[in-house]
């Protein structure tokens, strides 16, 4: 009783036992929604022990805590660490990852990704070598950050390298792969997964040029699948049209990085049925709409129209049940808080449960971490993001982020 009393006391008083020397570390909850499916324990803690979740306590179980346990000064709505599957280590912040200093690097992913919750980060195309060697950096323990997996560089139609990303150093416009046959393809794909690559991704409609549309042959296509997928990885592709959406169901594709925007048709129940069959993912990256008609000026009565199509697709998809994960396209777009998103998602019509597992459960199944992520478990990573309010009565909370712990470390705490 002694024990349990001095520990009640070091609560009380926030104890500044450093994490290191502590055996066991509480992370105090108002509430904690432990999956996106189960109601809210209140008043109870995660218990955290070399780096693993050991225990979830709820109210009335509060004397299973070790004493020699510490406690964060960070309470709130705990939910599982989250995932942005649509992110580009692109920008100058980023550049020379290899060399530059620490701090500035670690305020970059402060910036962009930890403070906002995500304990993991899918960069579907970006420089390899650079993401690679952040990668390293966050891994070895230089830089507080996510993991980060990458697709590397991505393959394009010939002649098919998009004008908005021209802005690129030329030596890396020079590196990305355009293959013209379906051996090029599956050369481009080994190239990529040898260099440490965590999958592919494929630009199935571009355009270069104003009012020119390129497009990857069916054939080529389906042979970068093949070989990603021989290799177990997964195939995310960037479609642009309906008609290059009907192309992924056709050669396989995993993951699509975005839904259509200005089609003249919605999503067919066809193509809905291959999604479905094809257990295929959609990421809907509906802020950068927003992002890309304000750069021109389009009317407002026509943004609306053209988004609301886009929450159509959207709808007609989880119609057949199909998943959805939570990704923005940061680091192309230069607007790193996704208030936007989760806001634009529930109008969609995703409910804050649906949103949740877009950032937890979803992606975990998908990258076949359902046993080890995306939910607060034992035995699970200790990635936890700590809320300042609950996103289940506004979900503009989910972009409310007090602290953030990836292994049972703290990397980001609010104005620290």
């Amino acid at each position: 009783m002694r024990k349990f009393a001095a520990f009640a006391l070091a609560i009380a008083s926030f104890a500044t036992i450093p994490p290191a020397t502590a055996e066991s570390l509480l992370v105090p909850a108002d509430k904690i929604y432990i999956s996106p499916e189960a109601p809210p324990l209140l008043n109870g803690g995660v218990l955290v022990r070399d780096g693993r979740i050991a225990k979830v306590i709820g109210e009335r179980a509060r004397r299973e805590i070790p004493a020699e346990t510490f406690a964060s000064e960070c309470r709130g709505v705990v939910v599982a660490g989250f995932q942005n599957s649509h992110v580009h280590f692109i920008e100058p912040r980023f550049a020379d990852a290899a060399n530059k200093p620490a701090t500035d690097l670690e305020k970059a992913l402060a910036d962009m990704l930890i403070s906002r919750g995500f304990t993991t980060v899918f960069d579907v195309a970006s420089d390899e070598s650079n993401t690679l060697a952040l990668r390293a950096r966050v891994d070895k323990g230089e830089l507080r950050g996510p993991r980060i997996f990458t697709v590397g560089l991505p393959l394009f139609p010939p002649d098919g390298i998009p004008s908005y990303i021209n802005d690129l150093p030329p030596d890396v416009l020079a590196r990305m792969h355009q293959p013209g046959t379906p051996q090029e393809a599956r050369a481009a794909v080994r190239s990529n997964l040898r260099a440490g690559a965590d999958g592919t991704k494929l630009f199935l409609h571009t355009s270069p040029r104003q009012g020119v549309v390129t497009k990857m042959s069916a054939e080529i296509a389906r042979a970068a699948v093949a070989e990603t997928h021989a290799q177990g990885k997964l195939v995310f592709a960037h479609p642009t049209t309906l008609e290059a959406v009907r192309l992924a169901t056709d050669v396989g594709v995993d993951v699509l990085v975005h839904t259509t925007l200005g089609e003249q048709q919605p999503w067919d129940a066809a193509t809905l049925a291959r999604m479905k069959k094809q257990n295929m993912a959609v990421i809907p990256t509906f802020k950068l709409w927003l992002y890309e008609l304000a750069k021109e000026q389009v009317p407002q009565p026509v943004v609306d129209s053209l988004v609301g199509a886009t929450f159509d697709e959207l709808r007609a998809f989880r119609g057949v049940q199909g998943q959805v994960l939570f990704g923005t396209d940061v680091g192309y777009m230069h607007e790193d808080d996704p208030t936007a998103e989760y806001e634009l998602m529930a109008r969609s019509g995703m409910s804050p449960a649906q949103i949740l597992a877009s950032l937890t459960t979803a992606p975990a199944a998908r990258f076949k971490e359902q046993k080890s992520h995306g939910k607060i478990a034992p035995g699970f990573a200790a990635d936890l993001v700590v809320l300042g309010g609950d996103p289940f009565g506004d979900v503009k909370q989910f972009a409310n982020v007090k602290c953030v712990f990836r292994d049972g470390a703290l990397i980001y705490s609010k104005g620290q």
